[in-house]
C-alpha cells in the first residue's frame, strides 16, 4: 500500500524519505520533449492507479513523476518524462544500466471498487494520458467488471501524441470486444499525417452515448481542459460525486511538508492527486 502521512501527523516515518535505488531497463523517445522509462526496483512498488513518486538523482535533484503503468506484482516501473528543467535534461541522457532513487509511491490514486460495473470515461489531454494509462491497463485487465469503457484523448499536434500504438491496440480491443471505444483528438494537424480526428476534448461529450445514472467520468489534463469539460458533462447530467479529477500539479515533497502543492486547506500530493469533484468544488484555488 501507500505511504500516505498527512502534515498533521507527528509520526512521520523517516523511511519515507528514504530512496529505493532502482536500475533502468529501457529508455524510448515517444515525442521531441518526452521519454518512456522503464526501470526495475529492489521489490514491488504495491502502487494504485493515479499515484505518483519521487524520483532522484544524486547530486542533481528530485521531481514527483507520475506512475504510468497498472498495479503489478513484478518489479518494474514505467513513467513518461518530460523535459522540463535541469533534472529531467539530466534525466533524458540517461541510458539503461543507470540507476535513479525512488520514493513513494505517494498520494490517493484511483480506487477501481468506484468504477467496477459502471461505464467508465476517461477524459485526458497532453500529457494527462500518462497516469491515466495506470487506470485505463487495469480496466483492459477485467474488462468483464465494467460495462464500457470510453476513452477520449487530445493533444495540440499529431507529433505531440503519446502511446500512439497502444491506443491503436485499444482501438482494436474495442473492434473485438464492443466493450471500448478510443477517440484521439489533435487540435490542429499541422500537415502530418494523422488518423484520428481533429477538435477539442470536448467536442466528442455532446453526442457520445452516456448515462448519467451509470457513468463514472475521470479526468487528466492541463487547468483549462478541467472546467469545459466539467461544464459539458453538467449539460449531460453527471453528478459531481461520479467524477474524479487528477490534479498532478505543484507537487514537490511527496510528504505534506513543503505546502507546494496546497489548494487552500488541502495538500494535493497527500489528498490528492485524485479527487472526487463534489470534495473539492467548493474549493476556490481547485481548478486554477
Amino acid at each position: 500500500m501507500s505511504a500516505t502521512p498527512y502534515a498533521s501527523d507527528p509520526t512521520i516515518d523517516p523511511a519515507l524519505y528514504l530512496p529505493r535505488m532502482a536500475r533502468i531497463l529501457e529508455v524510448t523517445p515517444l515525442t521531441s520533449r518526452e521519454k518512456y522509462f522503464k526501470v526495475e526496483l529492489p521489490e514491488p512498488l504495491g502502487h494504485r492507479p493515479g499515484q505518483f513518486v519521487m524520483l532522484s538523482l544524486l547530486g542533481v535533484g528530485e521531481a514527483p513523476i507520475s506512475i504510468s503503468c497498472g498495479p503489478r506484482t513484478d518489479t518494474i516501473l514505467e513513467m513518461v518524462i518530460r523535459n522540463a528543467g535541469s533534472l529531467t535534461q539530466v534525466l533524458h541522457g540517461l541510458k539503461p544500466g543507470q540507476q535513479v532513487g525512488i520514493r513513494g509511491p505517494f498520494g490517493s490514486g484511483f480506487d477501481l471498487e468506484d468504477f467496477y460495473g459502471k461505464q467508465v470515461l476517461c477524459v485526458v489531454g497532453g500529457l494527462g494520458l500518462v497516469p491515466m494509462r495506470s487506470l485505463i491497463q487495469p480496466i483492459l485487465a477485467q474488462l468483464d467488471r465494467f460495462a464500457a469503457l470510453t476513452i477520449i484523448s487530445g493533444c495540440r499536434t499529431p507529433a505531440e501524441e503519446l502511446y500512439r500504438e497502444e491506443m491503436r491496440a485499444w482501438e482494436r480491443l474495442g473492434q473485438e470486444t464492443g466493450k471500448v471505444r478510443v477517440i484521439r483528438l489533435v487540435d490542429r494537424t499541422q500537415n502530418l499525417p494523422w488518423d484520428g480526428q481533429v477538435g477539442l476534448v470536448t467536442a466528442p461529450l455532446p453526442s457520445l452515448p452516456i448515462d448519467p445514472d451509470n457513468t463514472v467520468v475521470a479526468l487528466c489534463g492541463p487547468p483549462v481542459m478541467y472546467k469545459f469539460v466539467l461544464l459539458e458533462l453538467a449539460a449531460r447530467g453527471l453528478p459531481h460525486s461520479r467524477i474524479f479529477v487528477d490534479l498532478e500539479r505543484r507537487m514537490k515533497c511527496g510528504v505534506g511538508k513543503c505546502g507546494h502543492c496546497q489548494i487552500n486547506h488541502v495538500y494535493c500530493c497527500q489528498e490528492g492527486p485524485v479527487f472526487r469533484f463534489d470534495q473539492i468544488a467548493h474549493l476556490p484555488e481547485a481548478l486554477q
